[in-house]
């Protein structure tokens, strides 16, 4: 290919790479893959140029849509928050957003990896570009339950068991207790209870269970699946329930290990057994710079070396990938299990572009399609992992996965398949080597789920339902329809329950059972670990074999449920209930009654003026694209582009129906950044927005997002957020 530079560019065909970018992608990564450079760019060229105008349409598509479903709105108003339903059903038939529904079929995905496929657990999901982040939730494949006990609020703080600047052995004990109530449960004994057990041996491939002078073994005994250590003596005990495995590891000169009569020092769960490295709504990567991060990061995961140093403490450490875990089976032989989280990747949507390369089609250049450029790069980045190269595998089964969001439709899914049967192409790869995650987090997605999840039956590993995505989405597209109901009251709204079961029931309806995860959306409260113990078991026994957790913690306790509920006999017993309702899915959620009083209308714009600012000051002054954002009431919540999505479109509306005026929700906005201001006063790189509301991006940006909230697309937050963003780069 001809090559030339010019602007900080290289000059590839029609492509105009950021020379980050580039040499990035050619220094460090094409011969570590083995790809040749010209094969790999003039492919690359190829396959933009033939997808580029296929991007175009089908986002000229969306748009035609809405404005569609925009004019209905108008020509047949509500009537006490009531729309004529069977003409609306008609009207979305017939333009072509409600597809009919082709005969049945069973997916037929291979090669995927027993994380996927067959075990139930817990999902992380992190932002790759922090490579700190993006290590622990690699090695949050295994966690310890006491320490997720003793620093949560799972445990009390009451008699005296407070969670004191030193160990208080108070709580400890309370940690220990509650831990043995875990084994009791899910590895009971044949006789007695743990707490009373005081040592363990494996004599002729059985585990002994001492209790004083008499001794008893495991109801089940094959749950028993292997020891550290020796027969006589293990320092660990691995046990196996749901396909999840427990090691009580024992140590009797550990501080802890010492006081129990067993030596038990601590109870380690098998607990993220997925992770999605997130390249989307939990970061912010506008250009090459911040791009390339993102690759190198996934480059390194996916070639077990990435390290990260860091301070804590006083001391400088350093993280790296864990190694595999071994140990030896009941019968002598030797058990491999995996050390780390199975990875997964979420690719950018369809929707972006970005500057890191510049695009030619004869109309002069234009920024790439960011999805088409991460479909192309991170399988790359992939090479020697599905190869099986690296001394710390990923998949086990050579292959990779993508999760893709925000698709509208069997259309955009058939895209992607594409695209990604195109970027095997150019790597030479089997086909299907790249299997797709699908995100049911956008209406049209929802109503069309089974004819999109038949447009990638022999690559689909994942559908997963986004309640945040999912209701910016019902909102932005019904805006005309209406005024919604506070943003409280969205999940006990008609359509929610009945999104969430259609989601199951279309999955096992299509064969995902063995093949792919059905999941469920995160717990956003990092810091109520109790609450997240006492509810979230409804997704594993709403048959979902994943649901999405915000910290290594988090996966640890979550695990706890999927030990409780054996999630493919719930799927099993599900298959033949009737499938959730269409029409409740479509009931649009809006209020029968809008006489709310002002200090109600004031408090819910004051809470979603605080949740979009607390984000957006972080997203667009420091490149922070998740954290814990403290709401109005000082409650952390972790936050991403979702959660903003729904919070602005909620104002927008609530304006546009005339509940709130233009100059309350200016005032409400300017109110709670200072609030903002002062909840993140302890932040050192923090840059107030408030008083000089005209110079800060991110308050500029923040206002946008609401008043410029219904010409967005679908509502999404990300191109405002990257204008305000780039903008503020090029003038610092």
């Amino acid at each position: 290919m001809n090559q030339t530079s010019h602007s900080n560019r290289i000059q590839k065909g029609i492509l105009a790479i950021d020379q980050q970018m580039y040499d990035f992608i050619e220094n460090e990564v094409l011969p570590k893959v083995g790809v040749d450079s010209d094969s790999y760019w003039s492919g690359f060229e190829k396959v933009v140029k033939e997808f580029t105008p296929r991007n175009k349409e089908l986002l000229a598509i969306r748009e035609k849509m809405q404005n569609q479903i925009d004019q209905w709105h108008l020509q047949h108003p509500t009537k006490d928050g009531e729309i004529d339903y069977p003409t609306y059903k008609a009207f979305l038939k017939e333009i072509g957003y409600l597809l009919p529904e082709g005969e049945d079929f069973k997916v037929s995905t291979q090669n995927v990896d027993d994380e996927i496929a067959h075990i139930a657990g817990p999902q992380l999901v992190v932002p790759v570009r922090n490579a700190r982040y993006a290590l622990n939730a690699t090695n949050a494949r295994w966690g310890s339950l006491y320490d997720a006990l003793y620093g949560t609020d799972v445990i009390s703080d009451d008699n005296g068991q407070e969670a004191t600047g030193g160990y208080n052995p108070t709580r400890g004990a309370a940690v220990v207790a509650y831990a043995k109530d875990f084994l009791d449960d899910n590895f009971a004994l044949a006789s007695g209870s743990y707490s009373d057990v005081t040592g363990f041996k494996i004599v002729d491939g059985n585990l002994q269970v001492a209790m004083g002078e008499s001794s008893t073994q495991l109801q089940n005994p094959e749950k028993f699946v292997g020891y550290v250590g020796e027969a006589d003596s293990p320092t660990g005990v691995l046990l196996k329930n749901n396909n999840l495995h427990v090691e009580i590891q024992i140590d009797g000169s550990h501080p802890v290990g010492k006081d129990d009569p067993a030596h038990i020092k601590d109870v380690l769960l098998e607990s993220a057994i997925t992770a999605i490295q997130d390249c989307e709504d939990s970061i912010a990567a506008v250009d090459a710079e911040e791009k390339v991060e993102v690759y190198r990061n996934w480059f390194g995961l996916m070639n077990g070396d990435l390290q990260e140093t860091f301070e804590k403490g006083g001391k400088t450490r350093t993280r790296k990938q864990n190694p595999d875990r071994e140990y030896t089976t009941p019968d002598g032989g030797k058990l491999i299990l995996p050390g780390r989280s199975l990875l997964l990747i979420r690719n950018v949507g369809h929707l972006m572009q970005n500057p890191a390369i510049l695009v030619d089609l004869g109309e002069g250049p234009e920024e790439i399609f960011e999805g088409l450029m991460d479909g192309l790069i991170t399988p790359l980045l992939s090479l020697n992992d599905i190869k099986g190269r690296n001394q710390l595998s990923n998949s086990r089964t050579g292959s990779m996965y993508i999760v893709k969001p925000k698709m509208h439709g069997p259309d955009e899914v058939k895209m992607a398949n594409d695209l990604f049967n195109a970027s095997e192409d150019l790597l030479g790869l089997e086909r299907n080597t790249i299997k797709i995650g699908i995100m049911d987090e956008e209406r049209r997605m929802t109503v069309n789920l089974k004819e999109a999840i038949r447009q990638a039956k022999e690559r689909v590993i994942f559908i997963n339902t986004g309640f945040l995505d999912r209701t910016g989405d019902e909102m932005h597209t019904s805006m005309n329809a209406g005024a919604f109901v506070p943003k409280g009251e969205m999940k006990s709204q008609a359509w929610q329950p009945a999104y969430e079961q259609w989601n199951v029931d279309i999955g096992l309806e299509t064969g995902l059972q063995g093949h792919a995860q059905i999941g469920k959306g995160m717990w956003a409260k990092p810091d109520d670990m109790k609450e997240m113990i006492d509810t979230k078991a409804a997704h594993p026994k709403a048959g979902a074999n994943t649901a999405w957790v915000p910290s290594p913690t988090g996966a640890t306790l979550h695990s706890m449920h999927y030990h409780q509920v054996n999630v493919a006999d719930v799927q099993d017993s599900l298959k033949s209930r009737q499938r959730a309702s269409l029409d409740d899915i479509l009931t649009i959620p809006l209020a029968k009654d809008t006489n709310w009083t002002e200090e109600e209308k004031q408090q819910e714009l004051e809470n979603n003026a605080q949740g979009i600012l607390g984000y957006v000051v972080r997203w667009v002054n420091q490149g922070v694209g998740c954290s814990k954002v403290p709401d109005i009431d000082d409650v952390g919540l972790m936050e991403d582009r979702a959660t903003l999505r729904i919070s602005s479109q909620h104002i927008t509306n609530w304006l546009h129906h005339d509940i709130v005026s233009e100059e309350q929700v200016m005032n409400a906005m300017k109110h709670m950044a200072k609030v903002v201001d002062e909840q993140n006063a302890d932040d050192p790189d923090y840059q107030p927005m408030a008083p000089n509301f005209e110079d800060s991006y991110a308050f500029k940006a923040a206002c946008d997002l609401v008043f410029k909230g219904r010409e967005q697309p679908s509502g999404y937050t990300e191109p405002l957020l990257h204008q305000a963003r780039l903008d503020l780069k090029a003038n610092v």
